[in-house]
């Protein structure tokens, strides 16, 4: 569930500072592609940081490398998945077409569909601890903890820039809980 967790917490924090962002065009740089960035910027990270941190050997971490990019390419997957239902069930809410038993429906479907992903992303992270000993699987566990760490602390950063410099009212710099 924590790695799960991980992955939407990405999400959860570049979407609102993605979608403040200019509309981008259409088209092979179209929508999409700076949340894709940021993708590639975390795989790009947790990848070159892989071996040294986990004192892997060439075989070890070409055996990881891609058990390692499922587990992120699944992640993503999910938190598409997720976010596709819950800005379906938006849509029907500011229409008002949302009706007791389509949301009933809908969040069945969705309640399902997190459960079937959480079991997934605990078979991935099963498939990378057979391949490291207890002490890599903590370090492994700390360098996710360090990205949603630094992305946390970036996206804190790039909130003002993209609000015109100001800060959102109430807020304390460096906490993570709303007034």
């Amino acid at each position: 569930m924590k790695s799960l967790g991980i992955g939407m917490l990405v999400l959860a924090l570049a979407a609102p500072a993605l979608a403040q962002q200019a509309p981008e065009p259409r088209g092979p740089g179209g929508p999409g592609r700076g949340r894709d960035e940021v993708f590639r910027l975390v795989d790009a990270y947790i990848l070159s940081n892989l071996q040294e941190r986990l004192a892997l050997t060439d075989e070890g971490f070409v055996k990881l490398l891609p058990l390692v990019k499922r587990l992120q390419t699944d992640r993503r997957d999910a938190l598409r998945r997720r976010m596709e239902s819950l800005n379906e069930l938006r849509k029907m809410f500011n229409t008002g077409a949302a009706t007791e038993a389509r949301v009933g429906e809908l969040m069945k479907a969705v309640r399902q569909r997190e459960a079937d992903d959480s079991q997934q992303q605990r078979a991935n992270l099963e498939a990378i601890d057979s391949q490291l000993t207890p002490v890599q699987q903590a370090k492994f566990r700390i360098l996710e903890l360090e990205v949603e760490q630094r992305l946390r602390r970036l996206l804190e950063q790039a909130r003002p820039q993209q609000q015109g410099g100001a800060r959102r009212p109430g807020r304390n710099p460096g906490s993570d809980q709303e007034p």
